[in-house]
């Protein structure tokens, strides 16, 4: 019997957000109901099915009840599994920092376009066609330009348009790709093209290596892998910081592209293909983690020093991967866990402290529950730069330990251990001038300028907010409950690890997903 929890997270948001629309979009409360159980409901039903992977289970839907590769199928491995538990579990208190910092009210339909963002994440993470990862792709790219200009504002716009450009220039490039893969093997589904490339005859090649290079650099775009990060710390320095906290897993879908394609389509042991994108990401990923160390430095405004700082930690990430080796794989999956819980974190206490003083990293009088954010910002900024005692230490130790049999290992663990040490400095420098330095102001003057440092993002009634004398406790709670989440992923580190490493081993044997998904059984 087929079972048909498997579309839940897919369908589920997509079902909510156009009723939100249509039925409540006059009640704020009841949006924020029917949203909040939304995303209650996708948490539960992600962890149900994740406890059904828990022994290497792979599960496929096949919708139409059409069979690969003719159909469309949804697929369930440990991977996706993972990464839609991560992606309900981050949901869950960003939509409730949304809630209690009222940014929700800001603009039109803040929770229809949060609930298409949540489909197209879980699509893009269960979806075994790549052309329907490319439809999927495409629900990110609408609803997150909605949810980038929520509440308008001039820079917000620029940087939203900025944003649709670039994404839009990688979509073309996809379907490019995925005409190009099509016209060599006849299929775009996951686990067929997997059977046929490994069938096909070296001398005919040339156009699939074509094929595989374009949707490197599609997936490249999405990771933000330098050269092709340009988009990213405009547009999330700019974008509401709810909404930046929220975008932390949708750069890790390009991470997971990455992970699933050049595992299972272009594997290691694939001779026309190999070494393809290693070859060409790692140096890539080292660069990028050393240009985001450069840029929280010499960041001047607390929201764009965290894009930097969540660059830097797709770097971290990307090199674990571009190593391409069931350890590499393993380290990545636990630093996927950590920088997307620790990134957001970062996002929401910067948005705290911009509704309280303004976006600029300068010395102020002090602003209100000073002391509970530097707090706050400190663990996160141990978390965020990856130092003892946290889970980004962990992980960080993980992908160095992956990397000692690589030929750039000292490169590998200098870029990382210098590029830790500069984003902690950066930090470091941007926590004492917002924290420790303004508790030697007295001059209370420079209050008037907390709006007018960010009066081109937001509109009147942005401002309106911003003036709000007694903030909510509901956003703090929230803060603190991602602190708990990184330390209970620091605790638990050893079954979290050991559920990686039986991930990566069955990426790197997918065996069993290509006979499941082809045979239209359960194994």
């Amino acid at each position: 019997m087929i079972d048909h929890l498997l579309i839940a997270p897919v369908v589920l948001p997509a079902l909510v957000a156009p009723f939100i629309i249509m039925a409540v979009r006059h009640h704020l409360d009841l949006q924020r109901i029917f949203s909040l159980a939304s995303v209650v409901l996708l948490a539960a039903v992600s962890l149900t099915l994740a406890a059904q992977t828990l022994d290497g289970t792979v599960k496929v839907y096949e919708l139409g009840d059409w069979p690969a590769p003719f159909g469309i199928v949804l697929v369930l491995d440990r991977l996706s599994a993972m990464m839609i538990v991560l992606t309900s579990l981050l949901a869950l208190p960003v939509l409730l920092y949304a809630i209690g910092s009222g940014w929700d009210t800001r603009g039109a339909n803040f929770h229809a376009l949060f609930q298409f963002q949540l489909m197209g994440i879980m699509g893009a993470f269960l979806t075994g066609d790549a052309f329907n990862l490319f439809v999927f792709f495409e629900v990110l790219l609408i609803a997150s330009y909605g949810l980038m200009i929520h509440s308008g504002g001039t820079r917000r716009f620029q940087a939203g348009v900025q944003y649709v450009v670039y994404n839009l220039l990688g979509s073309t490039l996809f379907l490019f790709a995925l005409g190009t893969l099509y016209a060599v093997t006849g299929t775009l589904n996951m686990a067929d093209l997997a059977v046929r490339v490994a069938e096909m005859p070296a001398e005919e090649t040339a156009l699939l290596r074509v094929g595989a290079v374009m949707l490197l650099l599609v997936f490249a775009i999405k990771a933000a892998v330098l050269p092709l990060h340009f988009w990213l710390p405009a547009s999330y320095s700019n974008a509401p910081l709810p909404v930046a906290a929220l975008f932390a897993i949708m750069t890790k879908v390009g991470a997971y592209a990455i992970l699933r394609v050049y595992t299972l389509i272009f594997g290691p042991d694939v001779e026309v293909t190999a070494g393809l994108a290693g070859d060409w990401l790692l140096p890539a990923a080292m660069i990028t983690l050393a240009v985001g160390a450069i840029g929280v430095l010499g960041s001047r405004e607390i929201g764009r020093m965290v894009a930097f700082a969540a660059i830097t930690s797709m770097g971290t990430l990307l090199i674990a991967i571009a190593l391409f080796t069931p350890a590499s794989a393993g380290a990545a999956l636990y630093y996927i866990v950590h920088s997307t819980l620790a990134t957001a974190l970062m996002f929401l206490i910067a948005d705290q402290v911009m509704e309280r003083q303004g976006g600029r990293i300068a010395a102020r009088p002090v602003m209100q529950q000073s002391g509970l954010l530097s707090v706050l910002f400190f663990v996160a900024a141990i978390a965020m730069a990856g130092m003892p005692p946290l889970s980004g230490f962990v992980g960080k130790l993980l992908v160095m330990d992956a990397a000692r049999e690589d030929d750039l290992v000292w490169w590998i663990w200098a870029v990382i251990l210098i590029g830790s040490l500069v984003t902690i400095i950066g930090l470091a420098r941007a926590g004492t001038l917002i924290f420790w330095k303004s508790h030697g102001l007295q001059d209370t003057a420079d209050q008037a300028v907390v709006v007018d440092d960010r009066e081109d993002l937001l509109d009147g009634t942005s401002q309106a907010h911003a003036a709000q004398a007694a903030p909510s406790a509901l956003p703090l709670v929230v803060c603190f409950g991602l602190i708990s989440a990184i330390v209970l992923l620091t605790i638990f580190a050893g079954p979290v690890t050991r559920y990686a490493d039986a991930t990566a081993d069955q990426l790197f044997t997918p065996t069993a997903y290509i006979e499941t998904v082809l045979g239209g059984g359960q194994k």
